[in-house]
């Protein structure tokens, strides 16, 4: 689909058109109504389930399904737009929005609108109850896996591992990925590439990076285990400083809340220099040297950067190993 320049719609305009994704006008007037953080909008979703919806999309807290995470997967079979009524449809919305850095959502509500048909064709799940100091909602569909948590997932940022991704007018994307909401955090990371002198690039410039392998793409090393590439410690100040960039950069797009947890969890396990940098040439798309795809990890966090064909990113952030 073609899209008009994202940085210049306004919201209003996503939420009659494009964004609610099948969700309907009905349901984009009922969020209007509704104000408060995600969590409280959780809790509003939970109390308006009837006791056949509850038996569909809730789950106890502890239940395995809550922590997996993958680049295109529907937690339950039912669609937001066809298992929800419209004042659901709304409050799912609303949530999914408060979730997002509000400078950042209408370019999210794009790719999700490209990717999968907007968000009324993703999925959602809630575990636990909400107000017991244990529940998540989670919403999956194509290119998204996203979490409210209410801090209720000790030492784990985002509430658990999170995945964003975007397949801008193409499966395959050219090299400069016109129009992915997400490339711009790949030329930062470039930036990184190019401040490193000749003996740093052998360190970080890798070959083949880490096959996606669902959850199990987000596993964290033990400490003491080796992670490849160029330590951030080993780097010089301005070298460090653009690292930095990058992951204000990574962060970004989520809102406030959460993007200072994930800050805090990582500076609790040696901040910015306790961080490791890799690229890989393997998936060079057009072979320019500006490379698609790379990670930050740690033994506590791995954030992986996969731009080729199109972008995936993989984030698993825990307060300690």
């Amino acid at each position: 689909m073609s899209c008009p320049d994202c940085d210049g719609v306004a919201r209003r305009e996503f939420l009659k058109t494009a964004a609610l994704g099948g969700v309907g006008l009905a349901a984009a007037h009922a969020a209007s109504r509704i104000a408060g953080p995600s969590e409280t909008v959780v809790t509003s979703l939970y109390q308006s389930l009837t006791p056949a919806q509850t038996a569909k999309v809730v789950f106890p807290f502890n239940d395995p399904l809550r922590s997996k995470v993958d680049a295109n997967w529907m937690i339950t079979p039912f669609k937001i737009a066809e298992f929800f009524n419209a004042d659901q449809q709304a409050m799912i919305d609303e949530i999914f929005r408060g979730l997002h850095n509000p400078e950042f959502i209408d370019k999210v509500m794009y790719h999700m609108q490209e990717d999968g048909g907007g968000l009324g064709q993703y999925s959602a799940a809630l575990f636990g109850t909400p107000g017991t100091g244990a529940f998540e909602f989670v919403l999956t569909g194509r290119h998204c896996t996203v979490r409210c948590d209410g801090d209720s997932v000790d030492g784990a940022a985002f509430g658990g591992p999170i995945f964003y991704g975007h397949a801008s007018q193409n499966f395959n994307e050219a090299p400069d990925h016109p129009k992915n909401v997400y490339w711009y955090q790949a030329k930062r990371a470039n930036e990184v590439f190019q401040a490193l002198n000749g003996k740093q690039r052998a360190a970080a410039l890798l070959g083949d990076p880490r096959e996606e392998k669902a959850s199990a793409t987000v596993e964290l090393k033990k400490r003491g285990e080796t992670i490849p590439g160029l330590p951030v410690s080993s780097m010089a100040r301005d070298q460090r400083e653009l690292v930095e960039k990058v992951l204000a950069d990574l962060l970004m797009p989520f809102r406030k809340k959460d993007a200072d947890e994930a800050m805090k969890d990582i500076r609790a396990s040696g901040g910015v220099e306790g961080l490791t940098m890799s690229f890989y040439k393997n998936l060079d798309i057009g072979n320019d040297g500006v490379w698609d795809v790379w990670q930050l990890e740690s033994p506590t966090m791995i954030w992986y950067f996969r731009g080729a064909p199109h972008v995936h990113t993989w984030v698993n952030i825990k307060g300690r190993s």
